[in-house]
């Protein structure tokens, strides 16, 4: 598959210009001079940082070109900023440079070096979609939307503070000063929003007045003798200090994932489990498998998929130690069926890049994986093992996050100073703001939620001198990992409404007979027949699923409320609608819950702390825990109620 990036950048005489627009990334006086002059002074970021009453600024941005912007946004915020606050950044983009065009662009600001390198060093698997990347310890997130703006812009929840408009000249570049685009700046501008831009163009100054923005022209930088700046014409919100304690109940990879993103936010979090130690459960196999299972069409299962393993990814490379705890190895999906073929054929298709998912022939998978496969099918280079119970540490461990062992929550009670969490003993914890990952068990808490359990078990096989060539994961229907401390994890079995914990041989049978489909020479290494199902290793846990298998993330309703003010069909408003406030679950990730879980946290959290969500409003409402019941009640309308505009 040939997906090679158009050549997006030409040097001329030193400076990078795009090959597309025919235009300059910045001004060929100083770039960074005419940042600070055109958007950080003129958006007055130095006064208002430095006497920010709040704990977070949003900025937004059309057209990320080399991030130079994002760069001196940061530097500015890290000097002038308070310790507490959180900045977050976000950037349209629809031709992301490739990293080395960044790298060499960035390297023209020997003052910005030390940002420079961090951006570069996180500015890797830059694919379509929602790309978010931490730094300085969560104090600073950017957030990349790739993709044409008209398109991304809408599907963006957030609350804007200051635009800076830094799309090439609109002559050059006219979709990206389009009314639309003005319409989409002014529903995402908070109150008392500024905007800046380069441009003094009349038809941004109309745009931007017709879109409600007091606007005016100011000296411009350099060769321009014009620049326009303005206000969004509403009085500013200070915004209202918030309790910020939070009881996460579940310490498995969605209740770590939940206590480590409100944690790194600066909230107090107690995180309650009822075993003597995290990762008990589903959570604790030896090593589970990441990549995404990809659609041939853009679907909310191929898209939290993408966006969850690249965010998991990233969690992996900065708390877990590689070759121990987890390798991005690369993993081979084997076309194993002509159901299977055709749909790695529609994946490949889509001519996403290459370093992110590739078609291969048996042959080509050989030789990535060490070993002969019977089947080709996709290539994910940085797809990965890791080991959960290691993810689930590391995430949880932060000076604010309290954990609580031992201790089985049996009843959550609302009461004026918070939501009351109560074991057989009496209440063992208070907050305003409980989130419940508990999996299956989350039925103690919402009964009315469809919550399935599915019975998984995996089996350990002992390496081999042969076994231990395999170096990449290879799956089809189940998976066989690269060997971790002496062994393999092969598996899972999949047993829908099956509750049984018991270690079965006829499934360990079924694990092997699948290792010999997925490869025989593998099979054959590691025994082959002299496998004996009943006295082989194994574990066994219970996933639990949704009836659309996407995960429920999100705030919960009041199911009994909901249908005393609801009749079936109602045209009501969904203000009306009766929240459990404070009340949200991270839960039903079937078998993917170090893909999806840790998404699902940050989302969460991004909604409590109303920061720019982590992924597409489509894809959110997707997520709404309460979709079944609504849709039961001929509600489907207010499906995402809480996270932006109705489908």
């Amino acid at each position: 598959m040939n997906t090679a990036q158009p050549k997006l950048l030409d040097w001329q005489d030193g400076q990078p210009v795009s090959t597309l627009y025919d235009d300059v990334y910045f001004s060929r006086d100083s770039g960074i001079a005419e940042t600070r002059h055109v958007f950080l002074c003129s958006n007055r970021l130095q006064e208002r940082w430095m006497s920010l009453a709040r704990d977070r600024f949003t900025i937004a941005e059309t057209g990320f070109g080399t991030g130079l912007n994002f760069l001196c946004a940061w530097q500015l915020w890290r000097e002038t900023a308070p310790a507490h606050a959180r900045l977050h950044f976000v950037s349209t983009e629809k031709f992301p440079l490739a990293h080395d065009d960044l790298q060499r662009a960035l390297a023209m600001w020997p003052e910005l070096a030390e940002f420079s390198r961090m951006l570069t060093a996180r500015y890797h698997r830059i694919v379509p979609g929602w790309q978010q990347l931490v730094f300085d310890g969560g104090r600073v997130t950017l957030t990349l939307l790739i993709g044409d703006a008209r398109a991304t812009l809408p599907q963006l929840k957030a609350g804007v503070d200051a635009w800076f408009l830094d799309g090439f000249s609109p002559a050059k570049n006219p979709e990206l000063w389009q009314p639309e685009i003005f319409h989409e700046i002014a529903r995402l501008a908070s109150p008392g929003c500024t905007f800046a831009t380069f441009t003094s163009a009349g038809l941004v100054r109309r745009g931007l007045q017709a879109a409600g923005f007091a606007v005016e022209k100011t000296q411009g930088y350099g060769s321009k003798r014009e620049m326009l700046r303005g206000e969004f014409s509403t009085s500013p919100d200070l915004g209202t200090p918030t309790k910020k304690h939070a009881v996460i109940i579940g310490g498995g990879i969605a209740g770590a994932s939940s206590a480590h993103a409100l944690a790194v936010r600066g909230w107090q979090v107690t995180l309650i489990e009822r075993h003597a130690a995290l990762a008990q459960e589903a959570s604790g196999n030896p090593q589970g498998v990441l990549y995404p299972r990809l659609s041939g069409h853009d679907i909310p299962l191929s898209r939290i998929a993408l966006g969850g393993f690249l965010h998991t990814l990233r969690l992996a490379e900065m708390l877990l130690e590689k070759g121990r705890d987890w390798d991005n190895c690369g993993l081979l999906q084997q076309a194993f069926n002509a159901r299977e073929a055709r749909r790695c054929a529609e994946v490949a298709a889509r001519a996403l890049p290459e370093y992110l998912v590739c078609a291969v022939t048996a042959a080509e998978a050989g030789e990535l994986t060490g070993l002969e496969m019977p089947h080709g099918g996709l290539w994910f280079p940085d797809g990965a093992w890791l080991h959960p119970p290691a993810l689930c540490d590391a995430l949880a461990n932060h000076p604010a996050i309290r954990k609580k062992f031992s201790c089985e929550p049996l009843a959550l009670e609302k009461k004026c100073d918070g939501w009351q969490v109560c074991d057989h003993n009496g209440i063992v914890a208070v907050a305003p703001v409980v989130i419940i990952c508990t999996a299956n068990d989350s039925l103690r808490f919402a009964p009315h939620l469809p919550l399935e359990p599915v019975r998984g078990q995996i089996t350990q096989i002992p390496a081999t001198e042969t076994s231990r060539r395999l170096k990449a994961v290879v799956c089809t229907e189940g998976y066989i990992s690269p060997a971790r401390e002496g062994s393999h994890c092969v598996g899972a079995s999949f047993s829908p409404d099956d509750a049984d914990l018991a270690l079965r041989p006829q499934d360990h049978a079924r694990n092997l007979a699948m290792l010999r489909a997925l490869s025989p020479a593998l099979h054959d290494g590691l025994g082959g027949k002299e496998l004996d199902p009943s006295r082989l290793n194994g574990r066994v846990s219970l996933r639990c699923a949704s009836p659309d298998y996407l995960p429920m993330a999100g705030p919960l309703l009041d199911a009994t409320l909901l249908a005393e003010r609801y009749e079936i069909g109602s045209r009501k408003s969904p203000s009306d609608l009766p929240w459990l406030e404070g009340l949200h679950v991270n839960i039903a990730h079937g078998s993917k819950g170090m893909l999806t879980a840790p998404l699902c946290a940050e989302f969460i959290a991004a909604m409590l702390e109303n920061e720019p969500l982590p992924m597409d409003a489509t894809l959110a409402r997707a997520l709404d825990p309460n979709r079944f019941l609504l849709r039961e009640r001929g509600l489907r309308r207010l499906v995402g109620a809480r996270v932006g505009t109705q489908p």
